[in-house]
C-alpha cells in the first residue's frame, strides 16, 4: 500500500501535501487502542495485538505523559515484585481506563475536526 501510494504522491510543489492528506485518509479508520483492565474481560482474545500478531500485549510510555501509563507502571512493577500492589479494584481500575478512552476519543474528534476545517480552508483557497 505504502508503495504505490508514494507513485501517486507526484513529484510537484503539492506532492507532500497529498502525501499528507492520503496517509491521513488511509490511517483514520484504524481502530483506536483502548485501554482496559485485564481483570473484568473473560475473552484473553481481546488482549491480542493485530498488527503484531502476539496473543498478550501491554502498550505504555513514559508515566508523565498520562495517567494511564502511571496505572500501567505501577501494575506491572507491582508484578513484578518491584513494589507492593495498588490499592484499587479492577473495577475502579476499568472505570478510570474508560475515562481515559474517553478523554482520547474526544482529543481524536477534535483532532479530526480541526484536521477537516485546515483542509477545507486549503481546497478552497487553492486555485
Amino acid at each position: 500500500l505504502q508503495k504505490s501510494l508514494s507513485e501517486t504522491f507526484g513529484a510537484d510543489k503539492y506532492s507532500r501535501a497529498r502525501k499528507e492528506v492520503l496517509t491521513y485518509m488511509f490511517s483514520r479508520p484504524m481502530q483506536m487502542a483502548l485501554y482496559f483492565c485485564t481483570g473484568v474481560l473473560d475473552d484473553e482474545t481481546l488482549f491480542h495485538h493485530y498488527a503484531l500478531n502476539v496473543p498478550f500485549y501491554t502498550h505504555f510510555t513514559s508515566p508523565i505523559r498520562r495517567y494511564a501509563d502511571i496505572i500501567v507502571h505501577r501494575l506491572l512493577s507491582a508484578s513484578l515484585g518491584a513494589r507492593s500492589p495498588i490499592k484499587m479494584e479492577k473495577e475502579a481500575i476499568q472505570k478510570q481506563a474508560d475515562h481515559c478512552n474517553d478523554r482520547k476519543m474526544a482529543s481524536k474528534r477534535v483532532q479530526e475536526l480541526s484536521a477537516d476545517l485546515f483542509f477545507s480552508i486549503f481546497v478552497r483557497v487553492r486555485p
